[in-house]
């Protein structure tokens, strides 16, 4: 049975780190043009370069996406891109356009390849078709049953990975081919700029009451028609291994380092635990099914693993995430003075409850006794996003650590 990757995403540095720190076999990054997650913050050359080398300096792969379905103008600024990426050296490019892949196995022949989902990899054929072109690795559509990637794994070569989503967002439209967002708002969902509507509130009007909408239903339970729940395969691993799965990818590289620390943690956990004896990945099952929902999170569903979805899959009554903690920042450096230096990204005060979530798996409750700003002036609170302080737990901390607040209110 293989050992399987844990594949996290990171829109920034910042959330690079974390995911490598919070137990991530491999990091799948962005840089400036040519990724389906415009809206990210991306990484410059620079911020691309420490990345890696971090990551590198860990022992964790880095992958980045250039998977947007290439239009005649995007050909040229591709062929300069792959030429600085063959100097930065990722560990591989994931790519869905056949042109794009041509280029990059021209400039760059050292960097391995990876077919992205976006190419609607739905049966061995394909499989066999990319490995002919020398991708070593292939992502499957999230539209496949483990029964249909078991059978493709018997069917391809030993030395060809699968990559498959096991957590995140699901996409209402195959492989994640819509054309909602680009007709909508002119946004186009295959260039990285998906605005979401399948996550907004739809009305219908009859041809002759213009002006007149009403709401649309289904089965009395909203309006929400196209709002998916949440991938969350953390109480299947075994079957995930079973059906020759390489690598385990999480979905959201616009999401908080908070979210990526949870969601890293949990499944490392849950792969080490299991790969260590079935018996304590099932004694444990009710650890990571606490602490899976300790991010922002839309309910969950296995989506196609064991068979269609049903109606079941969808939220019909809202489009909100359910939220039981807020994040508040990421610990980066610690004084003698007992005092440590955060970059505040949620309000808080002295007095208040908060949590300190650690890598190693632990989540300690501590009061904030003290908060100062850059100058080491006292403060009652901390209201000002992405403000230096200095903040006094108590405990000592170290880089890295996470401050969080639990909410009444889920």
């Amino acid at each position: 049975m293989r050992r399987p990757e844990l594949l996290i995403p990171a829109g920034s540095l910042e959330v690079l780190k974390i995911a490598v720190v919070f137990g991530a076999d491999a990091v799948y990054i962005g840089g400036e043009a040519f990724g389906l997650r415009a809206k990210a913050r991306n990484f410059s050359r620079k911020d691309m370069e420490d990345g890696i080398a971090f990551a590198h300096a860990h022992g964790v792969k880095v992958y980045v996406t250039a998977n947007i379905l290439a239009h005649n103008d995007d050909l040229k600024e591709i062929r300069t891109y792959f030429e600085e990426l063959s100097q930065i050296g990722p560990d591989a490019l994931i790519i869905s356009d056949p042109g794009v892949f041509a280029i990059a196995k021209e400039v760059c022949p050292r960097i391995e390849r990876h077919i992205s989902t976006q190419a609607n990899n739905t049966n061995y054929g394909t499989y066999l078709f990319w490995y002919a072109q020398g991708a070593r690795r292939v992502v499957s559509a999230r539209e496949l049953s483990l029964a249909e990637i078991g059978e493709i794994r018997k069917n391809i070569p030993d030395d060809l990975e699968i990559e498959t989503f096991v957590h995140g967002a699901m996409c209402i439209s195959y492989s994640g081919r819509c054309l909602l967002s680009n007709y909508l708002t002119g946004r186009d969902a295959n260039q990285g700029a998906c605005t979401h509507p399948c996550r907004w509130k739809y009305s219908i009007v009859e041809e002759t009451r213009p002006g007149e909408y009403m709401p649309v239903f289904e089965n009395e339970r909203g309006t929400y028609i196209f709002n998916s729940k949440d991938l969350c395969m953390i109480e299947h691993i075994p079957e995930l291994m079973e059906a020759g799965i390489d690598s385990f990818k999480i979905e959201g590289r616009m999401k908080t380092a908070l979210y990526v620390a949870t969601v890293a943690r949990t499944y490392r956990k849950a792969i080490d635990d299991y790969m260590e004896s079935p018996e304590k990945y099932r004694e444990n099952m009710p650890w990571y099914l606490s602490q899976i929902s300790n991010c922002t999170y839309r309910q969950f569903t296995t989506g196609f693993f064991f068979g269609k979805p049903s109606e079941e899959t969808q939220i019909y009554d809202n489009n909100t995430y359910l939220k039981e903690y807020t994040y508040l920042g990421i610990v980066e450096a610690c004084g003698k003075d007992g005092l440590c230096q955060i970059e505040q990204r949620n309000k808080f005060s002295v007095g208040e409850k908060i949590e300190v979530m650690k890598p190693g798996g632990e989540n300690i409750s501590v009061f904030v006794q003290g908060i100062l700003d850059d100058d080491k002036n006292a403060m009652e609170s901390a209201p000002h996003p992405r403000q230096k302080l200095f903040v006094d737990l108590g405990i000592s901390l170290e880089r890295y650590d996470i401050l969080r607040r639990k909410e009444e209110e889920c």
